[in-house]
């Protein structure tokens, strides 16, 4: 792997070889060379390394390597760190509780969504969290709320290619432009099998102290839970009461504050 000038190189590498787990599977020192381009000498140090300060920890009958207890510590200390997460968590999940569907907060970051808060909902469970993974912004209720905050010249420098994940796939900006104006006049944006199929989501923009969209929420699940046709009015206007909710949390005293 190359260092990139003024970076350190032991760092870089360390964390190459972290990132080597993202996928969410165990893996064997080969896995981990392979990844993070490193020799196998110097993978299996790194790993040791790691291993005695829990930041990896080893299998004993298999010998495979799975991230660690230290980083769970550090990703609670992160999120507890955040002020959207903050606010956000305990709206979100009574909201997962009352629906019964997918309660969601994701922010920004550059072309990605990343995900803050995840709470199932009795309707659509998972055996996994989507904290701290990434979506694309055209294809989420989650991402387009978040692009509300970014004009359209700005989005197809951010986006110059719209990736394609269905049928339903938005892939042309002149129609993400429409589908984004739509959203600012209901105050919600819909997702329906643009991601994955037989899946949809309605999500509505959180505003910081400004106004400026800082933050997303949303509810998500099947398509038989979230009902588009019979439930869009009902839950749009749920979320949007528990989204200005955090943002008032947030400080957003609403757009004549000033």
């Amino acid at each position: 792997m190359a260092a990139e000038p003024g970076t350190n190189q032991s760092v870089e590498k360390t964390a190459a070889v972290l990132s080597a787990f993202v996928e969410g599977r165990q893996l064997r020192v080969a896995d981990v060379v392979k990844h993070a381009g490193l020799g196998q000498s110097s993978a299996s140090r790194l790993l040791a390394t790691l291993e005695s300060l829990e930041y990896v920890e080893r299998d004993p009958v298999s010998s495979l390597y799975g991230l660690g207890p230290a980083l769970v510590t550090l990703g609670g200390v992160a999120l507890n760190q955040h002020p959207v997460h903050r606010e956000a968590r305990q709206r979100a999940q009574n909201l997962a509780a009352s629906l019964g569907l997918g309660a969601n907060v994701a922010v920004r970051r550059q072309e990605a969504l990343f995900y803050l808060c995840n709470f199932e909902g009795r309707l659509a469970p998972k055996s996994f969290t989507l904290i701290g993974q990434r979506n694309p912004l055209h294809a989420t209720g989650l991402g387009k709320c978040l692009l509300l905050g970014v004009s359209a010249e700005e989005r197809r420098s951010l986006m110059p290619d719209l990736q394609r994940f269905t049928a339903r796939t938005i892939t042309d900006h002149d129609e993400l432009d429409r589908d984004l104006r739509a959203a600012q006049e209901r105050g919600y944006a819909i997702e329906d099998q643009e991601l994955a199929l037989s899946r949809a989501c309605i999500a509505a923009p959180v505003l910081g102290p400004g106004g400026d969209v800082v933050a997303a929420l949303s509810v998500s699940g099947p398509l038989t839970a979230v009902n588009l046709p019979e439930r869009e009015h009902e839950l749009g206007h749920k979320v949007m009461e528990v989204a200005d909710a955090i943002s008032a949390g947030l400080g957003y005293l609403g757009p004549h504050s000033n």
